[in-house]
């Protein structure tokens, strides 16, 4: 979506929205980081984010890496920078075909500053001299798939400080093609406005987004003010001076500082803030929660679908998924990345377009052995395992084996339900309410266009091991709205459905639109699926020593447990799929496996034990 759209949008519902800037970390584990909270921004409700170009050699690619990261794996809406720094016309023209290939459709084109090796500004032999230069090449080569952004200065840049000569510059770029403007940062709210004036009497009409700088400590402020050569107002060094030492009393006094300039800014006609977060989430989160844009019931998250699409080449129109990778939205995009077209309006023969293979980066378990043990522990019984979930449940961590984000709010609904098959050892790995027709806005289930409703039917997906599991299949088949996918490591496949068809577990009902379906359970994915959950639980168990209490429980879920799925076809019944499972517990919750003895010097595959004595199912009364 172009970035014009989006102001107009604001402009058109009265509702100001706002965008975030990032820039390429150092390290490896850096750019992991950033990666994760940009994730956790996006629940801030940007409607984009940008990239900043890093000049010359790796830093250049990893931008290039970044945006296409943004757009296809995290559903972000991205604008890269692009300068003229150390960039012949071979070098912008791949950086521009990377854009494009990544679905990116936002370009902010900069002159750059000089290499940090030389004092003056020089154009690359080859290259462009100005950001109009770089404007009118873009607008040459891609017509009008970019929105072109500009930089703006209201206090003028660092080598040149003629306000008149640069308001003749920024219409030379708005005249070979520049979409939108964005603005240094600034403090002087006053003399932005005054500047904002000053161009539209220029005859320049396109939207202006101003930079906002959130104030994070005393010296930061400073020296990012000192730096930009950004005037702050003496209110202001007034207000921080004498709590200068203090960061918490700093923030709060800012936070208050930036968001009444926002809102002259807002008051003044313009729907749109950009601001530049330095990597960091606090004090941007801090501005907007005092201005109240924070996502909340009265301002809600929107969103097309009720999964996170991938901004992707060719999949802004994919509008149907399995629901088994809801909380594994990377792992999806990258198992059907390959495919020659993404499924729109129904879901096709899945038989057709392969999933990906399970090596491709980004698929199994993240992070290193000793880092997932920090994060998960070194559980020892199914009991252990259970409280892991538990705690997931409860939001005292954020991940798990199976889940890369945190838990859905829509949880709360079954948030007791869930609990309690946990701590009776039955492991949840996936689940969704029943919504029976709520309004498309609602904060929590709503998404789609506005008038609609939406519908869900209940779905619970769940490890159980094979002593419950026929008592498991006895109680589904006394209920015939429950339809189940079973199956384990080994591929033995277990199931009621009527046939291998899709059955929509999600879909909403919009003015003037067909019936939208765009969650799905059926057979083919979920064996796709299942190769992908034992492969993770099988990676955790190698986080840890063979022969360990934790392997060795571990691997014997993934070795002899089912992977259940359950849909309950009516969803005015939210309670069913729950109370098929009453009075169930798992044998042994507490039962800490121990290596088999090993004979004559052989060693168990793997260090895990071939067979570890059962225990008769126990059942409580319902």
């Amino acid at each position: 979506m172009h970035i014009g759209e989006m102001v107009a949008d604001a402009e058109r519902t009265g509702l100001p929205s706002f965008s975030f800037e990032y820039f390429p970390p150092k390290t490896a584990q850096g750019v992991q980081n950033l990666y994760d909270r940009m994730e956790r921004m996006d629940h801030f409700g940007p409607k984009f984010i940008d990239i900043t170009w890093g000049a010359g050699g790796r830093i250049a690619e990893l931008t290039c890496e970044m945006v296409v990261q943004a757009q296809t794996y995290l559903g972000l809406e991205t604008c890269m920078h692009l300068t003229c720094t150390d960039m012949g016309e071979e070098k912008v023209n791949d950086a521009l075909k990377k854009a494009y290939k990544a679905g990116c459709t936002n370009i902010l084109a900069l002159r750059g500053d000089p290499p940090r090796e030389k004092e003056k500004w020089e154009a690359t032999e080859g290259g462009f001299r100005y950001a109009r230069d770089l404007v009118a090449h873009i607008r040459e080569k891609y017509g009008s798939h970019f929105n072109i952004g500009v930089a703006g200065y209201p206090e003028g840049c660092d080598d040149n400080k003629d306000e008149e000569q640069l308001l003749d510059h920024l219409k030379e770029k708005v005249d070979m093609g520049a979409s939108f403007i964005v603005t240094q940062m600034f403090y002087d709210v006053d003399n932005f406005l005054s500047w904002v004036d000053k161009v539209r009497a220029r005859g320049i009409t396109i939207p202006i987004l101003p930079g906002i700088m959130p104030i994070a400590t005393y010296a930061s402020f400073l020296r990012r003010a000192n730096h930009m050569n950004c005037k702050i107002p003496e209110a202001w060094l007034a207000a921080l001076e004498p709590v200068k030492n203090d960061d918490v009393a700093v923030r709060e006094i800012g936070k208050t500082l930036v968001a009444d300039m926002c809102r002259k800014i807002v008051a003044h006609g313009i729907p749109h803030l950009h601001f530049y977060t330095m990597n960091l989430a606090q004090a941007t989160r801090m501005v907007l929660e005092e201005l109240d844009w924070m996502p909340s019931a009265n301002r809600p998250l929107k969103q097309p679908l009720p999964w996170k699409q991938s901004l992707g080449f060719g999949r802004r129109d994919e509008d149907v998924r399995p629901i088994f990778w809801r909380n594994r939205n990377k792992s999806y995009v990258l198992r059907t990345q390959d495919w020659d077209e993404f499924p729109n309006g129904r879901w096709g023969d899945s038989r057709s377009p392969a999933f990906g293979e399970l090596d491709a980066y980004g698929v199994g378990l993240t992070g290193t052995n000793e880092q997932n043990r920090k994060k998960w522990g070194e559980p020892q019984s199914i009991k252990d395992i259970a409280n892991l979930f538990t705690r997931y449940l409860n939001k005292e961590i954020e991940y798990l084996p199976w889940s890369e984000a945190p838990v859905a709010s829509e949880a709360e609904l079954i948030k007791d339900d869930l609990l309690d098959l946990n701590r009776r050892g039955l492991i949840t790995v996936n689940s969704q309410p029943a919504v029976n027709g709520v309004k498309s806005t609602h904060p929590i289930h709503g998404w789609g266009p506005s008038n609609g409703y939406v519908y869900q039917k209940a779905y619970l997906e769940l490890l159980v091991p094979p002593e419950l599991f026929p008592e498991i299949l006895r109680r589904i088949h006394d209920h015939p709205d429950l339809t189940y996918y079973a199956v384990t490591k080994s591929g033995d496949l277990k199931t009621n459905a009527p046939s291998d068809g899709p059955n929509a577990v999600t879909w909403g009902v919009f003015p003037g639109k067909e019936i939208v379906q765009p969650t799905i359970v059926e057979s083919i994915s979920f064996l796709a699926w299942k190769d992908e959950a034992f492969q993770l639980g099988v990676d955790w168990a190698r986080c840890y020593e063979a022969d360990s209490p934790s392997r060795l429980v571990i691997q014997k879920m993934m070795d002899t447990w089912y992977l259940v799925n359950i849909v309950n076809n009516d969803f005015h019944q939210p309670r069913t799929i729950f109370e098929v499972l009453n009075g169930l517990e798992v044998p042994g919750l507490e039962k800490v496996p121990v290596p088999e003895p090993h004979t004559n010097g052989a060693h168990p595959t793997n260090g895990v034990s071939e067979s570890i004595p059962s225990v008769e199912a126990s059942t409580t009364p319902q």
